[in-house]
């Protein structure tokens, strides 16, 4: 447990760093009118989880899923989780809960993150 625990923290360190490199540089190249860095780590997230979900099932490699799954993606981008939560419903069959996981943890969030934002401005401000 302890070993699994440090795997992801390292993986995590290392997905956090690759994204922090990803935002300071997609701005230098692409300007600083649209969130480009965020929607590329969520993008890319996402098409590195589909390939590692295959690949390590594949060739037998799902030990290494903390460390490249949870730690590197999860610390790169937790949207790539997000992605395949709502793909393993949609292939499960259960495209209405995917639907829903999807239009629910998206408008749930915002809304979250506007509640949090006026409660600070009320609170902090």
């Amino acid at each position: 447990m302890i070993q699994t625990l440090l795997t992801v923290a390292l993986g995590g360190a290392l997905g956090a760093s690759a994204r922090y490199l990803v935002n300071i540089t997609m701005p230098r190249l692409l300007g600083h009118g649209f969130p480009y860095a965020t929607m590329m780590v969520n993008i890319l997230g996402s098409f590195l989880m589909g390939v590692m979900v295959v690949v390590l099932a594949q060739k037998g490699g799902t030990r290494l899923a903390p460390f490249l799954m949870t730690g590197v993606l999860g610390g790169f981008t937790t949207f790539s989780a997000f992605s395949l939560d709502a793909a393993k419903l949609y292939e499960a069959g259960e495209g209405m809960a995917a639907a829903g996981y999807v239009i629910g943890s998206v408008v749930i969030a915002l809304a979250a993150l506007f509640a949090g934002m006026a409660f600070a401005r009320g609170f902090f401000v």
